[in-house]
């Protein structure tokens, strides 16, 4: 898709980190808008992974039309690339039939391919993909990691050592190119606009968050999320990618385990939970966020 036009308007996108309202919102402005809502949430997009991702709810979507909710197995990977060509569509048609395309979710990679296109980074190489998953095999996750910080300590204090897919990607990257992806991305990446913006988020203190984050958890074991996961995992699911994403990591290792012990549990989700939503703040500091308070995202209207 080529750079906008100045004249198409702003598109709509709610941000913010992870239990900071965004969902609640992108449903109230959906209402008052007349708006359709599309997913940005790399979890969300795959099917059966439901209450760990804290996907709209059959009656939220009754509600208001969402796209991009459920459109992979866990087993067909979607990469940035590929859901920003999903996304550009779905905004494409939501306008064509006169309604508001809204762009929620919190997974910030997949926003920034959408808006400003990702850098021309070299195509993957399935013989460093086997290398490195038998690095993994023989020494862990941690090894992996260790490698990428050594060679591009930014991108490995951005991603956590678990996140094997994206780790793998960095490192591959600078061994195709001799170029860490750091410096790729702040060289090459976001400085078109594909679709002109405007960011729109909920501000927390940091322990509103840590405290809505813990209701959210909570919520979550309540509504079956164990039993999600063990039904996943005996489906075939377990090496998936939405299963390394946080909160389904942790319950499959309580299961592996049998350590299902529900407060150790919890507490487990809720400290991975805002070590990821801290990885999004930092991001959403650099970013030009119109910040509302929960009155004023109340009254607000777009």
């Amino acid at each position: 898709m080529p750079p906008a036009s100045p004249d198409v308007p702003a598109l709509l996108v709610l941000v913010g980190p992870t239990a900071s309202g965004k969902t609640a919102l992108s449903l109230r402005l959906a209402d008052r808008l007349g708006g359709e809502v599309v997913s940005a949430d790399s979890v969300q997009v795959y099917r059966g992974f439901d209450i760990g991702s804290g996907k709209p709810t059959p009656e939220e979507r009754a509600r208001v039309p969402h796209h991009l909710v459920d459109v992979r197995d866990a087993t067909e990977p979607l990469d940035a690339a590929a859901w920003a060509a999903l996304a550009d569509t779905a905004i494409a048609d939501i306008r064509a039939r006169g309604r508001v395309p809204i762009v929620c979710g919190g997974t910030f990679l997949w926003v920034r391919a959408l808006l400003h296109g990702l850098s021309p980074v070299p195509p993957a190489d399935p013989g460093v993909r086997a290398r490195h998953s038998r690095l993994v095999e023989a020494q862990g996750r941690a090894a992996l990691h260790a490698e990428l910080a050594r060679v591009d300590p930014e991108a490995a204090a951005r991603l956590a050592p678990n996140d094997t897919v994206r780790v793998s990607r960095a490192l591959e990257t600078f061994e195709l190119t001799g170029v860490p992806q750091t410096k790729w991305h702040a060289e090459h990446a976001f400085k078109d606009v594909r679709h002109p913006a405007r960011l729109v988020g909920i501000r927390h203190s940091s322990d509103e968050l840590t405290e809505r984050i813990r209701a959210r958890v909570n919520g979550m074991l309540d509504a079956g999320f164990v039993e999600e996961v063990r039904a996943l995992a005996a489906a075939g699911y377990r090496d998936t990618r939405p299963m390394q994403s946080v909160g389904y990591r942790e319950v499959l290792a309580a299961l592996d385990a049998g350590a299902l012990d529900r407060a150790l549990l919890a507490e487990s989700i809720v400290r991975a939970t805002r070590i990821f939503a801290r990885r999004q703040r930092t991001w959403l500091r650099e970013q030009p966020v119109l910040w509302l308070t929960e009155d004023e995202a109340d009254r607000f209207s777009g």
